[in-house]
C-alpha cells in the first residue's frame, strides 16, 4: 500500500476552510460519489473541499482474486467478514496521510470530515479514531466496524460526532452489521447516532439530503 493515494478533488468556490475525505466501497473508485457533491446543496461559505481518493487494485479472494479497487481484501464474507486487517489498517494509515496533507495546507484539523460507503467506511472507522487530533465528523454508509476488537482509540474523539447511516434492505452489508458498529461504539464510550432507510447497499435521495444537513451541522459550530 503507497502512502500516496491518487485522489479527485473538488475545491470550493472561496478558497478552502474545511475538507470531506470520502472513500468509496469495493470495486468503484474515486468517482463515485463526486455526482453527490452538489445534491448535498452545502453553503458556499462553508467553503469545504471535497476529496475522492481513489483504492489500489488488489486481488480480492471472495471475487474469485480477480484484481479490483480494494481498500482491504475480503477472505470470507459470512456475517462477521474476515478481512485483511494489516491492509485494513495500512489503507488508514494512507488517509491519515491525507488528513495531514489538509492539516499542513492551513485546514484546522476540527474543520475536516471523513465520509466511507462499505469498505472505505471501514477503513474509516480506524483511520478516523485512531488519529491523533480531534476530526469534524466520521459518517459511516453503509458499513462495518471491522477493527472495533483491535482498534487503538484517540482520547481526543470521544465527543466526535459520528452518524451511520445504513439500508434497511442491504443484502451486501446486511443492517445488522450497521447496528453492530453502532453497539460497539456506544460501548466504547461514543454517542454515535444511527439512521435507516429503505434501501439496499446504496444511496437514496432521502439520506442524500440528511448527509448534507449533518456536514453542515458539524462544521457551522
Amino acid at each position: 500500500m503507497t502512502a500516496t493515494l491518487d485522489c479527485i478533488k473538488i475545491e470550493p468556490r472561496l478558497p478552502a476552510q474545511a475538507s470531506v475525505i470520502w472513500l468509496h466501497g469495493l470495486g468503484a473508485d474515486g468517482n463515485d460519489f463526486v455526482p453527490i457533491v452538489p445534491e448535498l446543496h452545502l453553503p458556499d461559505e462553508l467553503a469545504i473541499r471535497f476529496i475522492f481518493p481513489n483504492a489500489p487494485s488488489i486481488p480480492v479472494t471472495i471475487n474469485n482474486g480477480h484484481v479490483m479497487p480494494a481498500w482491504y481484501d475480503i477472505l470470507e464474507m459470512n456475517i462477521d467478514r474476515k478481512v485483511d486487517s494489516q491492509q485494513l489498517r495500512a489503507s488508514a494509515q494512507a488517509i491519515q496521510v491525507l488528513i495531514q496533507q489538509e492539516i499542513d495546507s492551513g485546514i484546522a484539523s476540527s474543520n475536516i470530515i471523513l465520509a466511507g460507503f462499505s469498505q472505505g467506511g471501514a477503513v474509516c472507522y480506524e483511520a478516523a479514531l485512531s488519529f491523533g487530533q480531534p476530526l469534524a465528523g466520521l459518517l459511516a454508509l453503509s458499513t462495518y466496524f471491522a477493527t472495533a476488537d483491535s482498534i487503538d482509540i484517540n482520547q481526543a474523539h470521544k465527543t466526535l460526532p459520528i452518524q451511520i447511516f445504513h439500508g434497511s434492505q442491504d443484502n451486501v452489508v446486511p443492517e445488522q452489521l450497521g447496528q453492530k458498529a453502532h453497539q460497539q461504539l456506544q460501548s466504547l464510550g461514543f454517542n454515535s447516532q444511527y439512521q435507516s432507510f429503505a434501501m439496499d447497499h446504496a444511496v437514496c435521495q432521502q439520506e442524500i439530503i440528511a448527509i448534507g444537513a449533518w456536514i453542515k451541522g458539524c462544521l457551522q459550530k
